[in-house]
């Protein structure tokens, strides 16, 4: 079965209240399932538990350069789990929210007011608590979430079942909506074989997944697993001290990842190009792009319509772009000012 056939099934289970395909059940066997079970046990072992808070830059305004007195701040909101939280970093400014703020700040020229309700720890079903916590008028929010369903083997449909709800929230108040999609675990060295290849190959298809469901709710995705997860296998000081978040440098791939696609749902300018050796940015069935979405690093998945179309006979369309910040940004994190909202 390909990833984008076994993502659409995942997302039409979430859909219509299925059970999807199980987390165990695509590699089958009992001998296979009990090593995996007893794995899964010591990798927890390996990974510390967070006994501390992440930063939290809950409810501050960040500017950066010369800013417009005029314009009030953007209203931006962080959700998700200990990555969108920043877990394993002590400073405010390496938080992924906060640099996704201050690239927005330099850009826009405006304060850009935060709300942080990740939580570390927070699975999809999390994340409608989360949404209680946020205030109207929201004009950005980005979501981190995924890792912790995968770890703790919820069935797929149900994860993106959640998140398929929250975006579709998020966008019926208003707010543009950016996905960073289900990290790709396979690059976590406390877990050893088979146990590495089955958790990549789980939440790659969970992000692909995820991407199709974010995109018919109204939002789009950036794949962070496959951006990072070559990145943080072949350098080690993209993970936390704990070997299983990332590091401040770790957090700042994920947020420069993240940006352009934040930047224009803002409506700022970015630069786009097309996403392969030989690709074109021609419109393709949301699962197809979300399968090759799931291949290549830092790709963004949005919808779009052909012929004034919104979708074919193969679902809703979609396009996959690489972007970049235009004009490009030149912030530096340790020079933005910081104020309580």
């Amino acid at each position: 079965m390909s990833r984008a056939t076994r993502a659409r099934r995942i997302a039409t289970a979430a859909a219509y209240g299925g059970g999807g395909i199980g987390a165990l059940g695509m590699v089958g066997g009992a001998a296979l399932y009990g090593l995996i079970v007893s794995q899964t046990k010591l990798a927890r072992r390996r990974i510390p538990q967070a006994t501390v808070l992440a930063p939290a830059a809950h409810g501050t305004t960040w500017t950066v350069g010369d800013v417009s007195p005029d314009l009030p701040p953007l209203q931006m909101a962080i959700l998700g789990d200990s990555t969108a939280a920043g877990y394993g970093v002590q400073l405010d400014p390496d938080t992924p929210g906060v640099r996704i703020a201050c690239g927005i700040s330099a850009v826009a020229e405006r304060p850009v007011q935060l709300v942080n309700v990740a939580l570390v720890g927070a699975k999809s079903m999390s994340l409608a608590a989360q949404l209680a916590e946020i205030p109207s008028g929201l004009d950005l929010a980005v979501i981190m979430i995924g890792a912790n369903d995968v770890t703790h083997r919820i069935k797929p449909a149900e994860s993106v079942r959640h998140l398929g709800a929250a975006v579709t929230a998020l966008r019926a108040q208003g707010a543009q909506v950016v996905v960073g999609t289900c990290p790709d675990l396979g690059t976590i060295r406390p877990l050893a074989q088979p146990l590495r290849s089955m958790a990549r190959r789980l939440s790659r298809n969970l992000a692909a997944a995820q991407t199709i469901a974010v995109v018919e709710a109204g939002g789009r995705t950036v794949s962070l697993g496959d951006l990072l997860g070559p990145l943080f296998a072949e350098r080690q000081d993209m993970f936390g001290e704990d070997q299983f978040h990332p590091s401040a440098a770790g957090y700042a791939a994920a947020a420069e990842a993240m940006l352009p696609s934040c930047l224009d749902a803002l409506g700022l300018d970015t630069q786009t190009s097309a996403v392969g050796p030989l690709a074109t940015q021609r419109a393709r069935p949301v699962a197809k792009a979300a399968a090759k979405a799931a291949a290549h690093p830092g790709t963004e998945v949005a919808a779009t319509e052909v012929h004034g179309r919104a979708g074919g006979r193969r679902g809703r369309w979609a396009r996959l772009l690489r972007r970049r910040p235009q004009p490009p940004t030149t912030h530096q994190v340790e020079h933005v000012a910081a104020s309580s909202a």
